[in-house]
C-alpha cells in the first residue's frame, strides 16, 4: 500500500450471462488456483439451482443473501499500554460486502453435500431467508461487537 496515494479500485466487468458484478464477484471469491472457467460453472449451475427452486431471479436471492449476510460491525484488534483490546467499529460497505461473500463461499465449502453448486445454491438460499452458517457468522461478529462496546472509545 503506498504512504501518500490514494489505492484505486479496479473496476470488475460484469459476468457475461446474467450482466451483474455481484455474479462476477462471487465467481471470483469461488476461484481456486486461477481456474476461472470451473468457478464460473461451479456459480452458474448454483444460480441454475436456485431458480428451480425460487422461481424467481437468482441473481435477486443471490444479492438479497449476500445483504443478509453483510455484517455492520466488527471488532479490530487495538493495543493500549501493554493490553490488547477488541475495539469494535463500524465495517466498510465494500468491506461488507466483500466479507459477507466470503463467509457465503467459506459455508458451501464447510458443508456436506454432492457437488460445489448444490452447496452453494443450498447456502445462498439460507442465507436469502436469515438462516445457515453465514447468518451465524454474522450474528457472532455483532455479538462480539456487543459485547466489548465499553472499548469503543478507543477508536482511531
Amino acid at each position: 500500500m503506498p504512504r501518500r496515494a490514494r489505492v484505486t479500485k479496479r473496476e470488475i466487468a460484469p459476468d457475461p450471462l446474467y450482466q451483474s458484478v455481484t455474479v462476477a464477484k462471487v465467481i471470483n471469491k469461488v476461484m481456486t488456483r486461477g481456474k476461472k472457467s470451473i468457478a464460473d460453472g461451479i456459480v452458474y449451475d448454483a444460480l441454475k439451482i436456485i431458480e428451480e427452486r425460487v422461481k424467481r431471479d437468482p441473481v435477486d436471492t443471490l444479492e438479497q443473501a449476500i445483504r443478509n449476510a453483510t455484517p455492520l460491525l466488527e471488532v479490530k484488534p487495538r493495543r493500549v499500554g501493554g493490553a490488547t483490546y477488541q475495539v469494535p467499529v463500524e465495517v466498510r460497505t465494500d468491506r461488507g460486502l466483500s466479507l459477507a461473500m466470503r463467509w457465503l463461499v467459506r459455508s458451501a465449502r464447510a458443508r456436506a453435500g454432492k457437488s460445489m453448486a448444490e452447496k452453494l445454491a443450498v447456502e445462498v438460499l439460507d442465507a436469502a431467508q436469515r438462516q445457515g452458517a453465514t447468518i451465524k457468522k454474522r450474528e457472532d461478529t455483532h455479538r462480539m461487537a456487543e459485547a466489548n462496546r465499553a472499548f469503543v472509545h478507543y477508536r482511531w
